[in-house]
């Protein structure tokens, strides 16, 4: 998993409330779980204007102009420059299912970190555990960052993981609060079975000790 400490990404927004994980990822991609490949297919629905299946070609579809992550301003440009990695939304993002292919799909286009006023629980834990970091700022806070943003082209914002605050490009300090093992996790760049390895040597030497008191494990049983 990518560590996150400081990030300065530009911000795209997503001006609407109950985005729910079949909106973020629709129900006909889950077929696959190998963890890739889902970012073309982020928000669907919205950003097509025909119905997509697995495996078609982005390229052979019709995008949708209205949508906010076709507008220029949020996409990559010309010269290199990246496209938007900080999406800003309203409250109880994520909401619905808890299918973690939501949080694949955010990560997989190229977004590092969420801000809302509030986000659905499981989504919240899922967006921890794949690199995503989900940052909850008061409503009002919220509202003044989708003014700036939708009036100021190029609008980014810098996220100090390891201090704990969101910096508007005037310098001002927006606090925010995470869990001190979430935080570990994530500036370590540590998932779940990062934070097993940790402790790889002594769970090979555990399985040696073991396979000398109990010899008879080495052999495989044949059916």
């Amino acid at each position: 998993m990518q560590a996150f400490t400081v990030h300065k990404g530009l911000v795209a927004p997503m001006d609407r409330e109950n985005v729910d994980t079949d909106a973020i990822i629709p129900k006909q991609f889950l077929k696959s779980i190998a963890r890739s490949g889902f970012g073309p297919n982020l928000f669907d629905a919205w950003r097509y204007l025909d119905p997509g299946e697995p495996g078609q070609d982005p390229a052979s579809r019709k995008p949708n102009p209205d949508f906010v992550l076709n507008q220029p301003r949020y996409q990559p440009g010309p010269s290199g420059s990246p496209g938007a990695s900080i999406l800003l939304a309203r409250s109880n993002f994520g909401c619905g299912s808890s299918r973690e292919h939501a949080p694949w799909a955010l990560e997989q286009y190229g977004f590092r970190a969420l801000i809302a006023p509030s986000f659905a629980d499981i989504f919240f834990n899922n967006c921890f555990k794949n690199g995503l970091l989900p940052i909850q700022l008061p409503e009002s806070q919220v509202a003044r960052l989708f003014d700036e943003v939708f009036a100021f082209p190029g609008y980014a914002l810098t996220i100090d993981l390891p201090r704990q605050v969101v910096i508007k490009p005037d310098g001002t300090e927006l606090p925010f609060e995470v869990q001190p093992f979430r935080k570990y996790c994530l500036v370590n760049g540590f998932d779940d079975i990062g934070l097993t390895l940790r402790h790889a040597d002594k769970i090979k030497a555990f399985e040696a000790e073991r396979l000398a008191r109990m010899p008879w494990l080495a052999h495989t049983l044949v059916g």
